[in-house]
């Protein structure tokens, strides 16, 4: 069929959309000329504006009961299918997760052709549909559908494009603070869920532990985070909460040594910019979110049966977190750090 107008539907937080990038990235080289749209959450402008070369207009979605990203309410979609009808996609790309409600949306968005996914006991629908594929990683689950689309989507990798203001900024922040790439550690506390929080304590002993040996440790943060960042900097390191941008922070990321982050959206970054991790995953799937290198970034989970975790506050006294100590944190920091250092010296000896 020709496709002119594509809509994807993906009302997600920003670690959820890097994950989307090599699936979105297949869309735009099969269709190149087609206008893209993308149904998000407000803050999604600054991801349109960034990914410009992958995705071409927001739409900002209302809202809807079972999608608590916003206020669950249906009250706006009527509204919204009938403007959605109006622009007669020919396209709309179910890409918000596992099936059920997210294809209704889809569905009355009004589309010559939808795809998407089905739940274990959903029924078929119209269109291009498959089985939730519940075994493979977060960004291969959405290549998959791109190629039961027809599409080749083989490749993997996340992506941050950079702007000249990016690492402007970005320079500024290094200057300010007297930041020195060559030994500069992030430490990344924060988490959207409380349930996916390694103890703030913790990730303190280990930019002390950081500190100790020489690594200057920078802990980065939303403003919001602060309360969290001033404690695990206090005594160890910078404190940089609210003051990056997301494109300055990918600039600061490619820059250090080494990320010390829980399983969030700043793993995803440092997979982005290709910069060696250590992830603290607590309650999620690392199955599906963990990176795909696992020589390089490298994740500490513990498996309690209550794991993966539903809740946003840990009702069970935290156990896959606490169950990772600082010591193994620390060491793998460590052992990541000198496998780095040998890596540069190696390739510094073949010049």
């Amino acid at each position: 069929m020709n496709v002119e107008r594509i809509v994807i539907f993906r009302a997600l937080q920003l670690g959820d959309m890097l994950c989307a990038v090599p699936a979105l990235r297949a869309l735009r080289r099969a269709y190149p000329q087609a206008h893209i749209a993308l149904i998000g959450l407000p803050w999604a402008a600054s991801f349109v504006e960034r990914y410009a070369h992958l995705v071409d207009e927001l739409i900002v979605f209302p809202g809807a009961i079972g999608f608590p990203e916003q206020q669950e309410t249906d009250a706006h979609l009527p509204r919204f299918h009938q403007a959605m009808r109006a622009r007669r996609f020919d396209l709309a790309i179910q890409l918000h997760g596992s099936g059920g409600v997210a294809n209704d949306i889809v569905e009355g968005i009004g589309a010559r052709l939808n795809a998407g996914f089905l739940k274990p006991d959903e029924a078929m629908r119209r269109g291009v549909f498959m089985p939730w594929p519940d075994d493979l990683p977060e960004s291969a689950r959405y290549t998959a559908l791109m190629q039961r689309l027809g599409i080749d989507a083989n490749d993997l990798d996340l992506e941050i494009p950079l702007t000249d203001a990016d690492n402007r900024e970005c320079d500024a922040l290094i200057e300010a603070c007297a930041l020195d790439s060559e030994r500069l550690v992030l430490v990344h506390p924060g988490a959207q869920l409380p349930s996916r929080r390694w103890p703030v304590e913790r990730f303190a002993d280990v930019a002390r532990a950081l500190s100790r040996r020489g690594w200057q440790v920078a802990v980065t943060g939303s403003a919001g985070e602060a309360p969290l960042t001033a404690r695990v900097a206090q005594g160890a390191g910078i404190d940089l909460a609210g003051r990056t941008s997301l494109g300055s922070l990918a600039a600061l990321v490619a820059k250090a040594r080494l990320i010390v982050c829980n399983d969030t959206g700043l793993s995803h970054v440092a997979a982005a910019m290709r910069t060696p991790s250590v992830v603290v995953a607590s309650g999620s799937d690392t199955r599906r979110w963990a990176p795909l290198d696992h020589a390089r970034h490298r994740v500490l989970a513990d498996w309690p049966s209550c794991r993966p975790c539903a809740f946003r506050e840990c009702p069970y006294g935290h156990e896959c977190a606490m169950n990772i100590s600082v010591q193994s944190v620390i060491d793998t920091a460590f052992a990541q750090l000198e496998s780095t250092v040998r890596e540069e010296t190696l390739l510094h000896a073949h010049d």
